[in-house]
C-alpha cells in the first residue's frame, strides 16, 4: 500500500520572507528558441558540454510538440542529470536540487525536505518530479512556457543577493567524495600530496614535513649563510657611512 503524501505547511508566517519579492527576471520570457534552450540547460545542469545535450528533445520544443515544462521535465529525468546528480545524492539532497532548480526558491524547512523524500523512495524520483512540475506552485509562477529562474536573489535592503542554486547545491556533496575515496575511486588530498608525482621543489618544500637530514644540513648551512648575509650588510654600511 503506498504511503500518502505526508501533509505539511508553513511553521510560522514569515517562513517564506527570503521569497517574497517578485522574481528577478533574467532577460524576456518570451524568447528565441535557442536561448529558451539555453537558459533551460543552466539552471538545471549549470551548463552543458556538447555531449550532454539532448537534440531529440530540443527539436520536439522547436517545433512545438513539447512546453518549455516538458523539456525540463526531460533534462530532469535524462542520464545526465542522472549520472551527475540522482546517483550521487541521498534523497534529502535531490529534494533541495529539483526545487532549488524547478521552483527557484530554497526548501522552506525540514517537514517540506522529508516529505518529499518519502515520495522519492516510495513512488520513485520520476514521480517527485512530477510532483513539483504539476504543482500549483510551479504553474503559477511559470506556467507552461517560461523557463524557471530563481526567484528573489536581489532583495531590497540586502547589499548581497542569494548565492545561485546550482553554485549552493553543487551536484555532490563531501558524503559522495568520501565514499569515492573509500571505494578506491577517489584519491583524497592527502594522498595527491604524498603519491602524486611531478612536484616542484616549492610544492615539496610547502607540503612535506621536514626531514632529519634537513634539521642537521640544511637548517644550519641556512643559519650560517644568513650570518654571511648580515655581516655583509653591516660592512657595506659601515664602508658608505663612516668617515675617515
Amino acid at each position: 500500500m503506498a504511503v500518502p503524501l505526508r501533509p505539511f505547511r508553513p511553521t510560522s508566517q514569515n517562513i517564506r520572507v527570503g521569497t517574497i519579492a517578485a522574481p528577478s527576471v533574467e532577460g524576456d520570457l518570451i524568447d528565441a528558441a535557442e536561448d529558451v534552450i539555453n537558459r533551460c540547460y543552466r539552471q538545471i545542469y549549470f551548463h552543458a558540454m556538447s555531449s550532454d545535450r539532448d537534440r531529440y528533445l530540443e527539436s520536439q520544443l522547436r517545433n512545438g510538440s513539447i512546453t518549455v515544462r516538458d523539456f525540463i521535465r526531460g533534462l530532469f529525468l535524462s542520464d545526465r542529470f542522472t549520472r551527475g546528480y540522482v546517483s550521487c545524492s541521498n534523497n534529502y539532497r535531490l529534494v533541495e536540487q529539483v526545487i532549488g532548480r524547478a521552483l527557484g526558491r530554497k526548501v522552506r524547512d525540514n517537514s517540506e525536505k522529508l516529505t518529499y523524500s518519502i515520495v522519492i523512495a516510495e513512488k520513485g524520483f520520476e514521480f517527485f518530479v512530477d510532483t513539483i512540475l504539476n504543482s500549483e506552485e510551479y504553474m503559477q509562477r511559470f506556467g507552461y512556457d517560461n523557463v524557471p529562474l530563481e526567484m528573489s536573489r536581489v532583495l531590497p535592503g540586502r547589499a548581497v543577493g542569494e548565492i545561485p542554486v546550482y553554485q549552493e547545491y553543487p551536484r555532490y556533496s563531501f558524503d559522495w567524495q568520501e565514499r569515492l575515496i573509500s571505494d578506491g575511486m577517489m584519491m583524497s588530498i592527502e594522498d595527491h600530496l604524498k603519491y602524486g608525482t611531478g612536484r616542484s621543489f616549492a610544492e615539496r618544500v610547502i607540503y612535506d614535513p621536514p626531514s632529519d637530514k634537513a634539521y642537521k644540513f640544511v637548517l644550519p648551512a641556512v643559519g650560517i649563510l644568513i650570518g654571511l648575509i648580515a655581516v655583509g650588510v653591516v660592512k657595506v654600511f659601515t664602508s658608505v657611512f663612516v668617515v675617515g
